[in-house]
């Protein structure tokens, strides 16, 4: 079996004429996750006009360097386990098709099944029943520490524990096992890595979360799980969530890289042909349909893509609070919000002074502030 997840074709599609030359995504800023041909992917936004925040989530080691997988996975095998910890899906299945394709994998399913499986996750659970294994505990945030804490409950003093890595190995927790008296073996069926920092996924994900993010962008699954598990550490996992739910786009190269996002209740983008370029495309396209924003007012013609607005063809610059209550008086193309519902979009907790000081910054950034207009005892509007 392939030691890797089903690979989806990843080629840059040339693009000609009249759409190579436009400019789709100015004003829009798009996160990249991927590492490999990340460059070619990120080189095309830029090109259509898209701001870009670079964050490799993941880097799979390449096969030649499953040879230390197998021996770990050999070691754990002699040792017959009394305890092993699954912590992710994809580690799970890769772990087991490295060692079908190395002739070790009824080895390794019989050892796995003649000991206590703990998993960190539903995800890890179910790459475990998969295999035709069983679990007898399950983490109750997906948090290794947690599953730590529930084997620790029960005592390791004089066991054996295989612990099934996923790329940032939380040594902590393993220390923790061995300081209470466990033989710890590890496995580590993929590695990830950070390029250029620590920095960049954390800095991504808080992008995400605070909406300053139009487009995520996946093209591997294993990706997913890392800014998951990235997420879990900063402990902002349901956050990052919420916000990929209802205020950032999410956009992948096929079923396989969507999966994990279905998982959590996401909808992605997904091209019909799993290729860079058809991707790129779709993001362009749903970003025109979605997310510009046209109104003929009696102050010029607006338009507001992403964060770019422009006015009779000039731009202007918003801060983000006055560009959130803009984007909202647009949509409405006219019609009056009251002060509680664009307070609500603001979260500014009902308060009437900030909701004033916002509209004002909004008018002072604005060619000619009577476009937002009051209305009396209503609320606001766009002057058309």
């Amino acid at each position: 079996m392939n030691a890797l997840v089903p690979a989806e074709p990843a080629q840059l599609e040339a693009t000609s004429g009249p759409e190579a030359a436009d400019s789709p995504l100015e004003g829009f800023r798009i996160g990249v996750t991927s590492h490999r041909r990340s460059r070619d992917l990120i080189e095309a936004l830029e090109r259509r006009g898209a701001e870009v925040l670079h964050a490799p989530a993941l880097k799979i080691a390449p096969v030649q360097e499953d040879i230390r997988l197998i021996e770990d996975t050999k070691a754990i095998i002699a040792a017959r386990p009394d305890l092993c910890i699954a912590t992710t899906a994809y580690g799970m299945r890769r772990w087991c098709e490295a060692a079908d394709s190395f002739g070790i994998g009824e080895q390794l399913l019989e050892t796995l099944g003649a000991c206590r499986m703990f998993v960190r996750g539903p995800k890890a659970r179910g790459a475990v029943r998969a295999a035709g294994l069983a679990d007898v505990g399950i983490s109750s945030d997906e948090t290794t520490a947690t599953l730590v804490d529930m084997l620790l409950a029960e005592g390791v003093r004089g066991k054996t524990v295989a612990v099934q890595l996923h790329g940032y190995t939380d040594v902590r927790q393993l220390e923790r096992l061995r300081m209470s008296g466990a033989t710890v073996l590890t496995v580590t069926p993929y590695r990830w890595v950070k390029p250029d920092g620590e920095d960049r996924l954390p800095r991504l994900i808080e992008a995400v979360c605070s909406g300053n993010l139009d487009v995520l962008t996946f093209t591997s699954a294993p990706a997913v799980d890392a800014m998951w598990s990235t997420a879990h550490e900063m402990g902002v996992y349901k956050q990052l969530i919420e916000s990929l739910k209802t205020n950032v786009t999410t956009a992948v190269v096929g079923p396989v890289t969507a999966q994990p996002l279905l998982d959590a209740g996401i909808s992605p983008l997904v091209p019909e042909r799993f290729r860079m370029g058809a991707l790129i495309r779709l993001v362009c396209e749903h970003l025109a349909l979605n997310h510009v924003r046209r109104l003929d007012t009696a102050s010029g013609n607006l338009e507001l893509r992403g964060r770019s607005l422009r006015v009779d063809g000039a731009q202007v610059e918003l801060a983000p609070a006055p560009l959130l209550l803009l984007r909202a008086l647009l949509g409405a193309g006219g019609a009056v919000l009251s002060r509680e519902s664009l307070s609500e979009l603001l979260e500014l907790k009902g308060s009437v002074h900030a909701l004033d000081m916002t509209v004002s910054r909004l008018r002072s950034s604005l060619p000619d502030g009577r476009l937002v207009e009051t209305v009396v005892k209503r609320g606001y509007r766009i002057r058309v």
